[in-house]
């Protein structure tokens, strides 16, 4: 005989209900699934169907040290199969963008350069915003070599580095120490300012 069956929305309602997954776990002679835990995961699917884009922090949250985060992928993947836009950021300057996204491939993970926000490529950003090159001066690098291939990227001459790291300065009276403070401030002002801006414009067209 002919069987019946329930409306598709109807189903699609049941199947997502607290009473549906209390039942089904019980035949199975699953662990009872708590109502709580239900109301839960049902609060962070629609939390995730909300949010278009998702920024990830690197260091402890996708790896630990050379260690990929158990999880990380099967995260990273649902994300893309729902369509969301997915940018990774860390004030870790010792790598260019090109630099993590060889760490992101050795732990088996697929990302390009342009999800990538790290503060060495904040810097060359700036160093582009305020039209640097044109100048025709050099830029003294403290740091790692992430910023000097981000400097190379934008043509913007550089000196220092890894090259000078056994060069040692020495600081006299003055007021060297607030005008390092003013222009760190003002760095990771444009670091978060290039971010928004970037995030802003690839996903709105």
């Amino acid at each position: 005989g002919s069987v019946s069956r329930a409306p598709q929305s109807a189903v699609t309602r049941s199947a997502t209900s607290p009473s549906f997954l209390h039942a089904v776990s019980k035949r199975a002679g699953a662990p009872r699934v708590h109502m709580a835990s239900c109301a839960r995961l049902a609060e962070a699917a629609a939390m995730i169907d909300s949010i278009d884009v998702f920024i990830f922090d690197c260091d402890g949250v996708i790896w630990k040290g050379d260690s990929l985060i158990n999880g990380v992928p099967e995260i990273l993947d649902m994300l893309r199969k729902a369509g969301k836009r997915i940018f990774f950021v860390t004030n870790n300057s010792t790598k260019s963008r090109k630099g993590y996204v060889g760490k992101f491939t050795s732990l088996g993970l697929s990302v390009t350069p342009e999800e990538i926000f790290s503060s060495s490529f904040a810097a060359a950003a700036y160093m582009e915003q305020i039209k640097f090159k044109a100048t025709g001066k050099k830029v003294y690098v403290v740091g790692e070599v992430g910023i000097e291939e981000e400097l190379d990227l934008i043509g913007v001459p550089h000196i220092g580095g890894p090259s000078d790291a056994d060069q040692k300065i020495e600081l006299k009276n003055g007021g060297m120490v607030h005008d390092i403070h003013m222009h760190t401030h003002t760095y990771i002002h444009t670091y978060i300012h290039v971010i928004y801006i970037y995030i802003y414009i690839h996903t709105h067209h």
